[in-house]
């Protein structure tokens, strides 16, 4: 004979949640996966009605199944959790249970969260189409920069032998826009290039306070507040320094600016940075298993970024700023992936952007 205790073990086993409705729509059992999606406990849940645990959404189609007895399943469904400004995709499944006489007399909910399957879907799209883009790319720079050679060095020849004050100058000019167009090539032989990172044990904090160290003698930084909120139990983790601090510094210089472009000079101007592990979401390296993942999160305060953009701000070349090159946050996402990490931008237009980059926590201690 099973045991109300062991079946309440079991349930909360399970790798998806589970919700247990009686007749009246009112919560009766959550288990630990329910709880994680929810944003709740399970004391915090129980014997309250579904429209305070659940959400509009799901408590509607709760309370339809109790209406009329009839399950249903929806592959995809938006969950909008506590504390959290992203929606949750979901698979959802509700069955009723009857009474001796057939009628419902409550409710089983599932929810299977489909939110990784959707992140890891996009980012192979997107690492498809940068890969494509970068072939292309780096093989246009590779033409350009033999001739861009050359006009830069009739540039410096002119330059130094010309007596004409205006020759001179605008022999510099060529000179310098040589330069930008030299260092926008070496931009997209970046997103070209195909080898791997060059791991080694680094302590992610150290890179972080580094990079916001440099961004801190930016003029843009006068009058932000930064807040560095460390996890102090992550250990150091084998990754490519130098490709993480472009990745970081790409993303603060990009918080630093959005927040220089909002209109309300009053407005707080705040970045904040945070460090956590998280166990829930773990990534997988190569072909080895999955391991314990690592976030960093970059918050600013700035307007954030209008709903019909948004899926288009890591695609190179585009930007909203009339002087950007549009490749910030696009090379930033290439070395993320190079990572086996992902790179996601959460925004609400007038309340700030979060940049939240995962890294699989993979050490010298994890390795075989």
């Amino acid at each position: 004979m099973v045991s109300v205790r062991d079946l309440a073990n079991v349930i909360d086993a399970l790798h998806s949640g589970v919700v247990v409705i009686d007749a009246g729509g009112t919560v009766r059992e959550m288990n630990g996966e329910a709880c994680r999606i929810l944003g709740s406990s399970a004391e915090a849940g129980r014997r309250r009605p579904v429209e305070e645990v659940l959400g509009p959404l799901l408590a509607k189609r709760v309370r339809s199944t109790l209406a009329d007895g009839r399950g249903l399943v929806e592959n995809e469904i938006r969950i909008q959790r506590r504390h959290a400004p992203a929606a949750l995709v979901a698979e959802v499944a509700i069955a009723p249970f009857r009474d001796p006489d057939g009628r419902a007399d409550g409710v089983v909910l599932e929810i299977r969260d489909r939110s990784i399957h959707q992140e890891l879907i996009a980012a192979e799209s997107q690492r498809h189409r940068i890969r494509s883009f970068g072939r292309i790319a780096a093989g246009i720079a590779h033409e350009v920069k033999n001739p861009l050679g050359g006009i830069r060095g009739a540039g410096e020849l002119v330059a130094k032998r010309s007596d004409d004050p205006r020759m001179k100058k605008a022999a510099e000019l060529v000179i310098r826009e040589s330069d930008r167009i030299s260092a926008l090539l070496d931009d997209f032989m970046v997103l070209g290039e195909e080898q791997g990172v060059r791991a080694r044990a680094v302590n992610l904090h150290r890179i972080l306070d580094d990079v916001l160290d440099l961004n801190d003698l930016d003029p843009l930084s006068d009058g932000v507040e930064i807040r560095r909120l460390y996890d102090p139990s992550i250990p150091e983790l084998l990754a490519d320094r130098d490709r993480l601090a472009q990745v970081f510094h790409n993303l603060v210089r990009n918080a630093l600016q959005c927040m220089a472009e909002r209109d309300d000079a009053a407005a707080e101007k705040a970045l904040e940075i945070r460090t956590r592990v998280d166990l829930d979401h773990p990534l997988s390296i190569g072909d080895g298993p999955r391991v314990p993942s690592v976030s960093v999160e970059v918050q600013d305060s700035g307007p954030g970024i209008p709903e019909s953009v948004r899926d288009k701000i890591t695609v190179p070349f585009f930007t909203t700023r009339t002087t950007g090159t549009g490749l910030g946050l696009a090379i930033a996402q290439h070395w993320v992936t190079a990572h086996r990490g992902r790179l996601v931008l959460e925004s609400e237009p007038g309340h700030g952007t979060l940049a939240r980059v995962t890294l699989p926590l993979h050490t010298a201690r994890s390795t075989p």
